[in-house]
């Protein structure tokens, strides 16, 4: 359980609901612009049962903690089309008064709401707390359509972050030790996503390639079998996925062979990295018959 600072107003990192109703539609409209905004002005915090001058508003956050994180991943996808999953919830003690958080980092680019969130408020009458098109941000206390000066400060960051990584690539090269080799190699699929500062890596089958040591195939491949299908089944929508369609996809598409999809330890079982999971997600958005013509091929070739 995390425990609340002493600053405890709202501003443009930290958001306050006095209540969140999981079956209204408003409620969820009004949640996610308020993601969206704080994603795309470097992350902040969204507090339930605060109202808005931080007292306690005594709603009982148990519902709202017990949702589940996919929830939020597919509500953002269907007004945004991004699978945004930088976010996490946990609950803080301030003041012996019990809070949900959902705490939202920032995101490299700007994410744009591609459909409208509105909703039915009374018999005839409709809100929308966001359109199709538009690109939210934090001003001060407020989700709001930004500005120019929203995307140029957005920009600025995202340049400022690319500079930092240059420059520390630059010092590290300085500071090798002598006789080191410096390597340019090729971006690929990274093993783990972007969303902390984890250096990406790829692995090749190159035998003049660089070696590296995997120490923890547990980060690299997150996902056993049972993880795996809940995983995708967060994701892809409406289909359900099941272990026989996991299976079927390896066989035709050859993943075991693949280290950058999977990992089979000598007295474990097989595992299955984020990569692996984006690449059948992107498979399966191109083709929505990707999974049938797996089994059909599948089938076929059992059947010679």
């Amino acid at each position: 359980m995390g425990t609340a600072n002493d600053s405890w107003e709202e501003s443009d990192t930290l958001e306050f609901k006095d209540r969140f109703d999981p079956k209204n539609t408003g409620d969820w409209c009004e949640l996610i612009k308020d993601i969206v905004a704080m994603a795309n002005s470097g992350g902040g915090r969204i507090v339930i049962g605060a109202n808005d001058d931080g007292t306690p508003s005594g709603y009982d956050t148990t519902e709202f903690l017990g949702i589940d994180m996919a929830d939020f991943m597919n509500k953002v996808h269907k007004y945004t089309e991004m699978q945004f999953s930088g976010f996490r919830i946990f609950e803080i003690l301030r003041q012996e008064n019990r809070f949900a958080v959902l705490d939202v980092e920032g995101i490299q680019l700007p994410i744009v709401f591609s459909a409208p969130g509105t909703c039915e408020i009374t018999a005839g009458k409709q809100k929308t707390a966001f359109s199709k098109g538009t690109v939210y941000f934090r001003h001060g206390p407020k989700s709001e359509a930004g500005s120019s000066d929203d995307l140029r400060v957005a920009l600025e960051r995202e340049l400022e972050r690319v500079r930092s990584f240059w420059l520390d690539g630059i010092a590290k090269v300085v500071q090798a030790p002598e006789g080191s080799q410096v390597q340019i190699v090729q971006q690929a699929v990274s093993l783990i996503p972007a969303a902390d500062d984890t250096q990406k890596i790829r692995l090749t089958t190159d035998g003049e390639g660089p070696e590296f040591r995997v120490v923890d195939h547990d980060q690299l491949y997150p996902y056993r079998a049972k993880e795996l299908v809940e995983r995708l089944k967060a994701i892809i929508k409406p289909r359900t996925v099941s272990s026989y369609d996991i299976q079927v996809v390896r066989k035709v598409h050859g993943v075991d062979d693949n280290p950058n999809f999977s990992h089979k330890g000598k007295f474990a079982t097989r595992q299955y990295s984020e990569a692996f999971v984006e690449w059948v997600a992107g498979e399966y958005k191109e083709d929505a018959s990707f999974f049938e013509k797996a089994r059909s091929v599948c089938k076929a070739s059992t059947s010679k």
